[in-house]
């Protein structure tokens, strides 16, 4: 099965990760980026698509035909944003692209990097918790072939990967010991990008993966 991938966040850490392994792994065809900066990055797998409204994408739907795969980087932190704020760009935002890529693609896996923690019920005490479940459960009833929820912790990104923060170097030290004790806490960004990969590929038993999920996933060989 050839990928043909849509990638939102490409120039953030997560969705920079997920790039990487979909440019590298032979059976993604090819990659569509919509960012509104560069991503900077040139490869004969990529286009990108330079738009600065992603709650409206009207200008640019006729671009977003043929693609079998979404996975869906964008997101922002709650630290320090006002409930209304974060519930538009995470609910609402996410919300408005599903439902014209389901549209246009019927056949479409999307795969939806959530958060560990992450409320199903919608009614825990954590705001960011609640939306986030809100967003993976509205997901779900959208006509996809398929919705994955993706709840990964912390992840150590690739040596090479431009969009991290510098405490990430201290964490690059202290990854082994970390993930040998917490390890349904811990997994890297490569085995994130290759779980959405094979997801589309051989499907998964659950449609909420947290993080052993996410790993046990990434092992299927092709």
């Amino acid at each position: 099965m050839k990928i043909n991938a849509i990638i939102t966040g490409a120039t953030g850490m997560v969705g920079e990760g997920v790039l990487m392994e979909c440019l590298l792994h032979p059976d993604v065809d090819k990659v569509l980026v919509i960012n509104r900066r560069p991503c900077g990055v040139t490869h004969p797998k990529l286009t990108e698509i330079l738009h600065t409204d992603f709650f409206d994408l009207s200008p640019v739907a006729t671009q977003l035909n043929g693609y079998n795969a979404c996975f869906f980087c964008l997101g922002v932190s709650s630290v320090g944003m006002k409930e209304e704020k974060y519930y538009s760009l995470t609910y609402t935002l996410t919300l408005q692209v599903a439902e014209i890529l389901s549209r246009q693609n019927p056949g479409m896996t999307f795969c939806y990097v959530s958060g560990a923690g992450t409320d199903s019920t919608e009614n825990g005490r954590i705001n960011w918790a609640r939306v986030k479940g809100k967003t993976e459960n509205d997901l779900m009833k959208l006509p996809f072939k398929k919705v994955y929820a993706f709840r990964p912790g912390f992840m150590l990104p690739e040596k090479a990967a431009k969009n991290i923060h510098g405490y990430y170097a201290i964490y690059s030290i202290l990854y082994p010991p970390l993930r040998a004790l917490f390890p349904n806490f811990i997994s890297t960004l490569k085995e994130v990008g290759i779980a959405m990969i094979n997801s589309v590929i051989f499907g998964y038993e659950k449609s909420v993966l947290e993080v052993k999920d996410i790993v046990a996933l990434a092992k299927i060989k092709t």
